[in-house]
């Protein structure tokens, strides 16, 4: 069963679930050989937060990284037609 709302401990509100995230991260190709990189979830629940709710960039908080980082993936996620890939 998957959940609709995270309810893991230390998640924010909207952002991904452990369970989830396992989901999510088995299909994102690797950094380098076989490995990912370990702040790509902050990532990609900073581009789930910012549209969900549709701020500015600027005003991500900043749990999720820099602003700038945030939408600098979102915008090559973008140019590239495609999801995440950190």
């Amino acid at each position: 069963m998957h959940a609709l709302h995270a309810v893991d401990q230390d998640v924010g509100r909207g952002d991904l679930s452990d369970e989830q995230w396992s989901v999510l991260e088995s299909l994102l190709p690797a950094v380098g050989i076989s490995r990912r990189w370990p702040g790509c979830r902050r990532l990609v629940d900073g581009v789930r937060w910012r549209v969900r709710t549709g701020v500015p960039w600027r005003d991500l908080p900043f749990e999720y990284g820099p602003w700038q980082t945030v939408a600098g993936l979102f915008r090559r996620w973008q140019r590239r037609g495609v999801g995440p890939g950190c």
